[in-house]
């Protein structure tokens, strides 16, 4: 269990709330006024092309990078605020994991699967039974017993993929960004980390932030989207009205930019020369 902060708990229906969030590199503004919630439990999509801001977004808010200007919270206290001290750096790490889409490169070639784990309890939770919970969070991920003395390499994408999971429920956080979490597995496999995703969301009151440009994850595994270019947001709104019935010429080219029957390449190209 999380060591105690001498803080309770806020009573607050959203584990991230993000405010104006802006970043610029030289003339370039990646993160324009950046704005959204995610609620306990909820799941949000943040979609986009390359180039949107929707990966610099993510990094902030996991704190890879630093924002210029807004605000951002986790569970109603500042993430923004400057902390001091080992205890109260571990204990802003646990608030907001991330997954990346390659897994191999997060994971140590050399570490098996359990030591990865334990390494991971033994830095935030000293003293507590580690080789019960390096258990449960196999079982928990699908991966069972049978996979904690692998290295990475004798593990498929899926099962690294599970790791890095495992590896960031680990410490109990609050919101785990996901950034093309699935992109580079084949579409069998990810449906089964998507499933995965989604029993874990049924019994675990952690939220979701998804960055990724595919639709169709969007579709299946969040509650509400928000749609970036050029580093601000054009779109926003429940996930199956923004697709159904979206507002703004960006989403509608993202939407038709989906190959589908009567697809036409041309009439997509003229349509994102008519944006630009």
């Amino acid at each position: 269990m999380p060591e105690p902060t001498g803080m309770p708990e806020p009573a607050d229906a959203n584990v991230l709330e993000v405010r104006g969030l802006r970043r610029g590199f030289g003339e370039v503004v990646a993160v324009d006024d950046v704005s959204f919630v995610v609620p306990e439990g909820g799941s949000l999509g943040v979609v986009g092309e390359s180039g949107s801001g929707k990966t610099t977004t993510a990094r902030i808010i996991v704190g890879l990078e630093r924002a210029d200007a807004g605000e951002i919270q986790v569970r109603g206290r500042p993430r923004t605020a400057r902390v001091r001290g080992r205890a109260q750096r571990l204990a802003r790490a646990r608030e907001v994991q991330m997954v990346f889409q390659d897994p191999y490169l997060s994971l140590d070639p050399r570490t098996s699967v359990a030591s990865v784990l334990r390494e991971t309890l033994r830095l935030h939770f000293p003293g507590t039974d580690h080789a019960r919970r390096v258990r449960e969070l196999l079982d928990q991920v699908g991966l069972g017993t049978r996979a904690a003395d692998a290295l990475p390499r004798q593990l498929s994408g899926g099962q690294r993929q599970r790791v890095a999971i495992a590896r960031a429920l680990a410490v109990e956080p609050a919101v785990l960004v996901l950034d093309e979490a699935v992109a580079a597995l084949d579409v069998s496999v990810q449906a089964q980390i998507l499933n995965l995703l989604a029993d874990i969301r049924e019994r675990t009151p952690i939220g979701y932030l998804f960055i990724t440009h595919d639709l169709g994850v969007v579709r299946r595994v969040t509650d509400d989207v928000i749609v970036m270019r050029h580093g601000a947001v054009v779109e926003a709104g429940a996930t199956a009205d923004v697709l159904a019935a979206p507002a703004h010429p960006y989403t509608r080219l993202l939407l038709d930019s989906v190959p589908h029957p009567g697809w036409d390449p041309e009439r997509i190209a003229a349509a994102r020369r008519a944006l630009a």
